[in-house]
C-alpha cells in the first residue's frame, strides 16, 4: 500500500532489468491486488500485503480482508503490466544467464529518468503509514483501532428517519423528540455491530491471526483479519462466534425488556434493539460467502475435500444465487405483505425504496462472493512466489569502482544487480539500476557506481529462504525498490527488485487456478 518498486523489465535468462518505466509502481506486490473493500476473515482474503475484505455484511459483518493483499483486497487492486515473460521467475544466482543478454545497464530506449514510483526521485522510499485509517479512530480495543467511515452517518441519518416514523405510530407524543430517540438506537445498534465484530477480532487474536482493523460503515461492520484460518476447525468458529454474540444480545435485550412496561420508550428501543440483532444473526447465518455463514459452509467443504479453495467455490457460488434471491425474493416478500407490512404501504415509495434495498444488498453479496473467489486464487498461487528464484545475480564492488567498471565486471559474470561492499566484503549499499540507466554511457568511467547507491537498512535484507506471505511481509515492512538477498549465515545470495516480485505474482494470478 505504501511500498516503493524497483525499474525495468526482467530479462529471460537473468532475471535482470534495464527498462525504468517497464516495472509498475514501486510497492511490492503484497499490496498490488488488496481488495480495499476488506474481506476480513482469512479465509479467501489477500495475503499482508492482501486484506481480506469480501463485501459488507448486511446488518452487521464482513470478513474480508484487504489484500493488504497484492492489491488487497481487502478488493480493489491497481493497474499492472501485462505479464508476458517479465515475471517468469529467474534462475538462481548460481545458474548464469541462459542466453545472451543485452549488457546490462545499456538499453539505448530507456528513458533518462530516475524517478520511481512511491519515491522521491532519490531512491528514498516513502514513509510507510503508521495507522491503516478509514475514517474516524474511535477506539483500540485489544490493540485494534475501529474506525468509523463516513458512510456511517449516511446510514445512521437513514436509520434516524425510518425508525422515527415508526415512533411517531406507536409512542405520538413523543413529537420532534422521536428523533432524538431514533437517533439513540442507531448508534445502540450499531454498538451493537461492533460487539458482532469484536467476536471475530477476540477469535481471531487468540487463534495468532493478525487483525488490521476493525470498520464501521454503511450496512453493517468489517473486521480485517490478515491470515488465513490454519484448519477448517478454526474457520468454522472464526465465523460462528459473530452471529453467536448477536444472538446472544439478543436474549439480553429480551430479558432486559420483561420488567420493562410495554408501549413505553425504553420498551420499544429494547425491542427494537432485540430484533436488529435476530435480524443480523439471521442474515449473517446465510449460507453463502461473504456472510458468516458462507464461512461455515466453506469450513464444512474444505473439512470434507482438504481443499480450502473448493470450499471456496462452493461457498461462493450459493453467495451468487443468495444474490439473486434477495434481489428478486426481498421485494416479493414485502408485497406479500410476509414481512409484516400492510397493502396500503406496499405502494409508492415503499415498493421503490425495498426495491433499491433489495438491490444494493444482492449487489453486496454478488461482488463479496465475486472477492471470495479472487482472494483465494491469491493465496493459492503465493506459494509461487519465493525469494531464492526471483533473486538476480550480483557482483560485489568496492565503494570507488567507476560505475563502467562496475558494469563491465556484471556483464562479465552476467549478473543483473551491483552490491557495494566495505574493504572486508560486507555489503553497504545496493546501486539503484534505474540511476544507471540515467547515467550517459560517455560519464559513466567518472562516476563511482557507489554514488547511485541506496544504503542497507536491516529491513532491506531479507533471507533467501522467504516464500509467499512471508517474502510479502518482509518487503512490505520495509517499502523499498530493491532488497539484498542473503543466505542463512549471512553470505550474500544476490538482489531482489520489488518489480520482479509484483511481475512474478501477476502472471501467477493470471493462471487458472
Amino acid at each position: 500500500m505504501d511500498e516503493s518498486g524497483g525499474s525495468g523489465q526482467p530479462r529471460p535468462g537473468n532475471g535482470g532489468t534495464t527498462d525504468p518505466e517497464a516495472a509498475p509502481t514501486a510497492r511490492p506486490a503484497a499490496d498490488a491486488a488488496r481488495p480495499e473493500q476488506q474481506q476480513a476473515q482469512p479465509a479467501d482474503g489477500g495475503p499482508a500485503a492482501a486484506t481480506h475484505d469480501e463485501g459488507t455484511r448486511p446488518g452487521g459483518d464482513e470478513h474480508a480482508a484487504e489484500p493488504d493483499s497484492p492489491g488487497p483486497a481487502h478488493s480493489g487492486g491497481r493497474t499492472a503490466p501485462e505479464p508476458h515473460d517479465a515475471a517468469t521467475p529467474s534462475p538462481t544466482p548460481e545458474s548464469g544467464p541462459a542466453a545472451a543478454p543485452p549488457p546490462f545497464g545499456h538499453d539505448p530506449h530507456a528513458p533518462r529518468s530516475h524517478a520511481h514510483s512511491g519515491a522521491d526521485g532519490q531512491g528514498r522510499p516513502p514513509q510507510r503509514p503508521k495507522d491503516p485509517g478509514g475514517g474516524i479512530l474511535m477506539g483500540r480495543p485489544f490493540g485494534v483501532p475501529v474506525y468509523v467511515a463516513p458512510s456511517w452517518f449516511l446510514v445512521a441519518a437513514l436509520i434516524t428517519w425510518v425508525f422515527g416514523g415508526q415512533l411517531d405510530r406507536v409512542l405520538p407524543q413523543l413529537g420532534a423528540a422521536r428523533y432524538l430517540v431514533s437517533l439513540f438506537f442507531a448508534v445502540a445498534f450499531y454498538a451493537s455491530v461492533l460487539v458482532h465484530e469484536l467476536a471475530h477480532t477476540v477469535a481471531a487474536l487468540r487463534f495468532k491471526l493478525p487483525v488490521r482493523r476493525i470498520q464501521l460503515q454503511f450496512f453493517g461492520g468489517v473486521s480485517e483479519i490478515q491470515k488465513e484460518a490454519e484448519s477448517p476447525g478454526r474457520e468454522f468458529v472464526l465465523a460462528f462466534v459473530g452471529p453467536l454474540l448477536s444472538l446472544v444480545l439478543a436474549g439480553i435485550f429480551y430479558l432486559a425488556m420483561q420488567p420493562v412496561r410495554p408501549g413505553t420508550v425504553p420498551g420499544v428501543l429494547l425491542a427494537g434493539l432485540m430484533i436488529s440483532n435476530l435480524i443480523v444473526a439471521a442474515f449473517n447465518l446465510l449460507p453463502g460467502l461473504p456472510l458468516d455463514g458462507g464461512r461455515m459452509l466453506r469450513a464444512v467443504v474444505w473439512k470434507i475435500t482438504g481443499r480450502p479453495m473448493s470450499g471456496t467455490v462452493a461457498a461462493a457460488w450459493v453467495g451468487r444465487a443468495l444474490a439473486i434471491a434477495v434481489l428478486i425474493g426481498l421485494p416479493l416478500l414485502t408485497q406479500s405483505g410476509a414481512l409484516g407490512s400492510t397493502a396500503e404501504d406496499n405502494v409508492g415509495m415503499d415498493t421503490v425504496t425495498d426495491a433499491l434495498l433489495a438491490a444494493i444488498l444482492a449487489a453486496i453479496i454478488w461482488t463479496g462472493a465475486g472477492n471470495s473467489l479472487r482472494m483465494a486464487r491469491l493465496r493459492e498461487h503465493l506459494p509461487e512466489l519465493r525469494a531464492r528464484t526471483l533473486t538476480r545475480r550480483a557482483v560485489p564492488i568496492e565503494t570507488n569502482t567507476s560505475l563502467s567498471e562496475a558494469l563491465r565486471r556484471a556483464n562479465a559474470a552476467g549478473a543483473r544487480a551491483l552490491v557495494v561492499v566495505d574493504g572486508h566484503g560486507q555489503p553497504l549499499s545496493l546501486v539503484r539500476e534505474s540511476a544507471i540507466v540515467g547515467v550517459p554511457e560517455h560519464r559513466r568511467p567518472w562516476v563511482n557506481a557507489s554514488e547511485l547507491a541506496q544504503d542497507l537498512t536491516d529491513g532491506m535484507r531479507v533471507s533467501a529462504e522467504l516464500a509467499g506471505e512471508d517474502l510479502l511481509d518482509a518487503l512490505r515492512a520495509a517499502p523499498a525498490t530493491e532488497y539484498l538477498v542473503v543466505e542463512e549465515n549471512g553470505d550474500i545470495y544476490g538482489v531482489l527488485s520489488a518489480a520482479d516480485v509484483e511481475r512474478a505474482f501477476v502472471k501467477a494470478m493470471a493462471r487458472p487456478s
